[in-house]
């Protein structure tokens, strides 16, 4: 795990995608940069979201944006989720349901202390099952709100109780974790980066510190609705329709 969150780190510093002015402010549980979601599914997706949170401390936002500004939607969700601080400290118990309709791509983004219950292979499941077929239909209202339907029944309901879902269930093919190679490769470029580049060097423990002070302060855009100070490695899956 600590390598691949080192390895994932490292190619959102590599790619260059963590420009705070480039990210939508955190105005609220929903934030439809896009402008694709409904104002009464936004009430809708936010009484659920301020449900789980007061419930679980789970802090999940919905997020659309107008553009992904020509990077991947991995690394960018990634430095968005850091930006905004998502979920309490001590737990980094924060996701992210980012939606990118120009681009056409969707990406759940999961804080470290939940990537043991929200795992990238169910992850995975949502995206394809509940969201993609409703996008596709041009339905994003509704195929947010399944999507976060199905993460909170995940985040806060036994395992044996929502594997009986159909929608939600993974069989043994699909519940095996990637291998990874691209992380370890990443990883590996990384590390030779470090012993032969004093600027590389720099750059990623200043990227380190600078990610660790922005995740204690949050985000305090919104009326006072902010991020608790979590992070996130890279978990989590995305999908496009």
């Amino acid at each position: 795990m600590a390598k691949h969150s080192l390895a994932f780190l490292a190619f959102v510093i590599l790619t260059g995608v963590a420009l705070a002015a480039n990210f939508p402010p955190l105005t609220g549980r929903v934030v439809d940069q896009a402008n694709i979601i409904p104002l009464e599914t936004r009430r809708v997706l936010d009484t659920k979201l301020a449900e789980l949170e007061e419930k679980s401390g789970i802090q999940l936002v919905v997020a659309t944006v107008t553009s992904l500004d020509g990077e991947e939607i991995e690394p960018y969700a990634n430095a968005l989720f850091r930006h905004w601080a998502l979920g309490q400290k001590d737990k980094n118990n924060g996701v992210l349901l980012l939606v990118a309709p120009k681009e056409r791509r969707v990406r759940i983004e999961v804080g470290y202390g939940l990537e043991g219950t929200l795992t990238d292979a169910l992850s995975k499941v949502i995206i394809v099952n509940a969201m993609a077929p409703r996008f596709k239909a041009g339905d994003f209202g509704d195929g947010i709100v399944r999507g976060v339907d199905d993460i909170v029944t995940v985040l806060t309901t036994d395992a044996s109780e929502w594997q009986k879902q159909p929608s939600l269930r993974l069989d043994s093919q699909e519940a095996r974790r990637p291998t990874g190679w691209l992380s370890l490769i990443v990883f590996l470029v990384v590390i030779v980066l470090l012993i032969v580049s004093p600027t590389f060097r720099a750059i990623f423990f200043a990227s380190l510190l600078s990610g660790r002070s922005s995740g204690s302060r949050g985000s305090s855009s919104g009326g006072g609705f902010r991020g608790g100070g979590g992070s996130s490695g890279g978990g989590g899956a995305s999908g496009r329709w």
